[in-house]
């Protein structure tokens, strides 16, 4: 409700002045339609979680562009480019010098924040005035800039662009946007000063607008990507991460909370958009789906009061970049959550710090996904020797389990008494290789997690053919591997007591699952074929250690 209160428009009498009316009064009201691309028309204060009584209302007007021609400048450093628009000083490209679109050396780098209207997404400030009539430099204030590239220069540590608005009141805002050398975080630095010979009150906002980015080709049984999550996030200490996909976004009931020391962002696979304000400050988080298929998350920050002659300096940052795992931590607490592995981070997180130490020793991405599995193995060893000792015992019985079963012909009941009672006297737990198959499974989902959202895999080569680890096997020489392990395996495996269907099901599935795996990322082959060979050999070895011991005698 208070949020739909927030979003009250208000017409405007005329072009010089801009109407106002106070939130308390404001029916619920919708967005305005005259927006331009990529911005958001109307905006306002909300009331101030921290605010005194009588500054907890705040008028709300109508935010039109600025009368003038908006220019684009160009910020950058080592490792980003970014494009500027001087209304509003926002964000509204940004190019990861470091990441191409594909594998290819010379292909166009990724673009995460963007012009372009089917990608389009802005990283947007400003500040909001809570007296009515009163000016204030929006996300739609047309700045003021000297020059229009800001490149880091060699040697320099930082870069820094400089943008100054100021109205006929005498209000002036000085915003400064700094790029430091490998860095993927913008600082806003603001600092607004009141010359006019009036109090000025309002808030600070931040707020990431974009469309959903064009879904990845192909189903979710061929390209894992689609399983990754979109949408907007938000987290604090208290209520820690959040997220909403763009599908959930409710324009009758949007999100609207207070926090402190936490984020906003618009979250994407491998690479995300997250605003930072000061840890101390108090912020109301508001979610929205506007019209055209845009769709915001907004903070907006405590209400304050500038008197004349006085000024005021405020900063933020900006995290434009891939999700590093190394690096989140370090830029706000919480940011490393930014890496979604779902249900399974507590084992998720652990593997990739495995992985990463193992890619410190190997130099290649595609060998440590080898190390890792060969560690897994060996940490899950003496599981999965009582589960082939268990396979070995059951192979050995059946021929005898063939035998019951013709003995007892239809009669299934007296069959599996039968069957039981063999267990029994030859000491064989049916049951015995499945604790071991059960207790790995959530590994190897952890680790399928890793490999498909750890941005550090994304491109990484192997040897000869495989020159990307995040595409499919261009001659399919993996899946085939995984195929032919498979069927292997499942000829090693006993079959006890299955029904002719059965039988003929489980012989089709390695080829269900070498089609299936054929479209996987060569990375999460590399996993499953590896993991197969191994357990082959160690089920090899196993059986014929075992399988004369586990030989039921002969009948007499």
């Amino acid at each position: 409700e208070a949020w739909q209160k927030d979003q009250q428009v208000v017409s405007q009498p005329g072009p010089d002045s801009v109407a106002t009316q106070p939130l308390e009064n404001a029916a619920p009201g919708t967005l305005t339609e005259a927006v331009p691309t990529g911005a958001l028309a109307p905006s306002g204060a909300v009331p101030d979680p921290i605010a005194a009584p009588e500054a907890a209302s705040v008028p709300l007007p109508a935010l039109e562009p600025s009368a003038g021609d908006a220019r684009l400048l160009t910020l950058s450093n080592d490792v980003l480019r970014l494009t500027i628009d001087t209304r509003g000083g926002s964000v509204v490209g940004a190019e990861l010098l470091d990441y191409g679109q594909t594998a290819e050396a010379a292909a166009p780098r990724v673009e995460l924040l963007s012009r372009r209207p089917e990608r389009l997404f802005h990283a947007q400030s400003g500040l909001i005035a809570a007296t009515a009539g009163a000016t204030a430099p929006t996300h739609q204030a047309l700045f003021d800039a000297e020059g229009d590239t800001f490149n880091l220069a060699v040697g320099a540590e930082a870069v820094e662009l400089p943008l100054r608005w100021s109205d006929a009141s005498g209000l002036e805002l000085s915003k400064r946007l700094v790029l430091r050398r490998g860095s993927y975080v913008v600082e806003v630095h603001n600092t607004l000063h009141n010359r006019s010979e009036t109090a000025w009150r309002g808030n600070h906002y931040r707020q990431l607008l974009r469309v959903p980015p064009p879904k990845p080709k192909g189903s979710q049984f061929t390209n894992p990507e689609l399983y990754s999550f979109v949408g907007a996030a938000w987290y604090n200490p208290v209520d820690k991460f959040e997220k909403l996909t763009f599908e959930d976004f409710d324009p009758k009931a949007p999100t609207a909370l207070d926090q402190n020391g936490g984020w906003t962002a618009m979250l994407q696979h491998y690479f995300f958009a997250a605003w930072i304000p000061p840890a101390e400050e108090t912020v109301r988080v508001g979610t929205a789906a506007l019209s055209g298929g845009q769709y915001l998350i907004r903070e907006v920050g405590p209400g304050f009061e500038l008197a004349p002659g006085e000024q005021r300096e405020h900063s933020a940052r900006l995290y434009v970049g891939p999700k590093l795992q190394d690096q989140l931590a370090d830029v706000a607490p919480g940011l490393e959550l930014a890496i979604d592995y779902g249900i399974f981070t507590l084992l998720a997180e652990p593997l990739f710090i495995l992985l990463s130490f193992l890619h410190s020793l190997f130099g290649n991405w595609g060998w440590a996904i080898i190390a890792l599995v060969v560690l897994i193995k060996l940490a899950f060893f003496k599981l999965s020797e009582a589960q082939y000792k268990s396979f070995a015992k059951m192979r050995a019985v059946q021929p005898r389990i063939e035998a019951l079963k013709e003995r007892y012909g239809d009669d299934k009941q007296k069959f599996q008494m039968a069957m039981m009672e063999l267990y029994k006297k030859e000491k064989i737990n049916p049951m015995g290789g499945c604790l071991p198959i059960l207790v790995q499974i959530p590994v190897f989902i952890a680790l399928y997690w890793v490999l498909l959202e750890s941005v550090e895999l994304r491109h990484a080569p192997w040897i000869l053919w495989i020159d990307n680890l995040t595409a499919r096997d261009p001659y399919f020489v993996l899946p085939i591997i995984n195929m032919v392990t498979m069927y292997v395996t499942q000829l090693m495996t006993p079959m006890v007591g299955m029904d002719p269907m059965q039988k003929r099901i489980m012989q089709i599935m390695p080829l269900a699952f070498g089609f299936l795996f054929a479209f996987f990322p060569a990375g999460l082959v590399l996993y499953w074929a590896t993991n197969g060979l191994l357990g082959l050999a160690q089920q090899w070895v196993i059986t014929r250690r075992h399988g004369e011991q586990g030989k039921a005698p002969a009948r007499s």
